[in-house]
């Protein structure tokens, strides 16, 4: 395996695969949301309880290749106890670090940071994308008062919705 592969699936990566975080059903889903990633053939679902403006506990079902489950267990992870606008920016913070745009890195990304050698494989940043995308447009659907499901492809890199 060359080395760019090596950095690519790193323990930390592997790790997540094997033993994904947020398997836990939630007990109420504020917030319930599907994507696929049909280039590759992922598919997940993802609920989250929200306490007022706090995403309170989430749960995490994802099918796919390692980035693709292990960038959604690393969500599930991160994003529990976190305020809507913690969340909005961590996502926004991903995004662009996966497609290499400036930005700046908080010190605190934790195993998310692992998924920076994503970016050198154009064609698995859709895996890599697929949980944030999917939580992010669940999240505005929220946001309106959309009560329901959403469903997010990532046919174009940016999440089509429907609902």
């Amino acid at each position: 395996m060359s080395s760019n592969l090596d950095d690519m699936y790193r323990e930390i990566i592997l790790d997540h695969f094997r033993s994904p975080r947020g398997k836990k059903e939630v007990d109420r889903a504020d917030i319930s949301s599907d994507g696929q990633n049909p280039s590759c053939g992922d598919e997940l679902s993802l609920q989250v309880e929200m306490d007022h403006d706090v995403l309170k506990d989430v749960h995490v079902s994802c099918r796919g290749c390692a980035i693709s489950v292990a960038s959604a267990s690393m969500l599930a992870e991160t994003i529990k106890g976190k305020s809507f606008e913690e969340v909005k920016a961590l996502a926004e913070t991903v995004k662009k670090m996966l497609k290499g745009e400036p930005t700046e890195l908080p010190d605190d990304l934790g195993d998310i940071e692992a998924l920076q050698g994503v970016r050198q494989f154009p064609v698995r940043i859709k895996c890599a994308l697929l949980a944030w995308v999917t939580l992010v447009e669940g999240m505005k659907s929220y946001e309106n008062g959309h009560a329901g499901h959403t469903t997010v492809s990532t046919e174009d890199g940016n999440g089509k919705t429907e609902k």
